[in-house]
C-alpha cells in the first residue's frame, strides 16, 4: 500500500505524540479513528516498538506488549518508585499479584467482557488478597516450587513477603507506603493504578476500572501470551475449549 507524504507525517506526528507521553487526543483522535490509512501507519509504528495503540474514551494510549518495548517500565523503577526501599523481585511480583486479583473481582468469568461491578472498596481488596494467599500456601512448598519453574514467578517467595507484611497494624486510622502493613502495600499498588491510569477513584478507598483497563482485559487480560499462565494458576482459569460454559467467578 503506497501512503503519500501528508499522511505519512500525519500518523507520524500522532505516534510521536503517544511515544512522548502515553496518550494523546483530539484532532489525533479524530484522525486516528476516522481515517484508516492514517489508522494502520500509526498502529505499524506502535507494532515496531512492541506496542499496541487503544482509544479509550476521548484518548488514544499507548500500550506495551512486551518487556523489550522501550515503553516498558523496567523493575528497577517500579520498585524504586512504589516500594520500600531494597525492595526484592518477590515484592515486585507480589504487586503483580495484587493488580491481578484487583482487576479479577469486577469480572464473573473469562467470558464476561464486560465488569460486573463498579468499584472495589479497599478492604475488600485486602481480604481477596488475603484469601488467595492462603490458598496458595496450600498447595505445599513443594508443589509451589514446581509451579515457580512453570509459570516464571516464584511462588514460594510471594507467599513469604506477604507473610512478612505486619498484620497487626490494619487497624491504624492512617495507612500509607511508610506503614508496614498489608494495607498500606495496597496503598502502594493503589497508586501504581492511578498513575498508569489503570484505576480511578470512585469514592474514599474505592477504585474503579478505567476505560484503558477494560479495554486491556478485552484484548489482553486472558491471553496465555501475555499473563504467562498467571490466571490459569490463580483462578483455575483455562481455555474456553476447556471448560463449560457456564464457568463462574471461582474459576476466574
Amino acid at each position: 500500500m503506497q501512503f503519500d507524504e501528508q499522511e505519512i507525517m500525519k500518523a507520524f506526528r500522532i505516534y510521536v505524540e503517544l511515544a512522548r507521553s502515553g496518550r494523546t487526543e483530539g484532532e489525533h483522535l479524530k484522525l486516528y479513528e476516522n481515517d484508516d490509512r492514517i489508522r494502520g501507519l500509526v498502529d505499524q509504528y506502535a507494532a515496531e516498538s512492541e506496542c499496541t495503540v487503544i482509544a479509550a474514551g476521548e484518548r488514544l494510549m499507548l500500550i506495551p506488549l512486551a518487556r523489550l518495548s522501550p515503553f516498558h517500565i523496567s523493575n528497577d523503577t517500579l520498585k524504586r518508585k512504589y516500594l520500600k526501599a531494597g525492595a526484592l523481585n518477590a515484592d515486585l511480583y507480589l504487586l503483580y499479584v495484587a493488580v491481578i486479583v484487583w482487576i479479577g473481582a469486577f469480572y464473573d468469568s473469562y467470558q464476561m467482557p464486560e465488569p460486573i461491578r463498579r468499584f472495589l472498596p479497599i478492604d475488600e481488596w485486602l481480604n481477596l488478597m488475603r484469601d488467595k494467599m492462603e490458598g496458595i500456601k496450600e498447595r505445599g512448598e513443594e508443589q509451589l516450587e514446581q509451579q515457580s519453574q512453570d509459570y516464571g514467578y516464584r511462588w514460594n517467595e510471594i507467599v513469604k513477603r506477604w507473610d512478612a507484611i505486619d498484620d497487626i497494624k490494619e487497624g491504624a486510622k492512617r495507612q500509607s507506603g511508610q506503614t508496614n502493613s498489608r494495607l498500606s502495600f495496597l496503598d502502594s499498588v493503589r497508586r501504581f493504578l492511578l498513575d498508569q491510569e489503570l484505576a480511578l477513584e470512585v469514592g474514599v478507598n474505592e477504585l474503579g476500572l478505567t476505560e484503558k483497563t477494560k479495554i486491556v482485559v478485552q484484548r489482553y487480560f486472558m491471553e496465555t501470551e501475555y499473563n504467562r499462565g498467571i490466571l490459569e494458576f490463580l483462578y483455575g482459569y483455562a481455555a474456553p475449549s476447556a471448560q463449560e460454559e457456564d464457568s463462574d467467578a471461582s474459576n476466574f
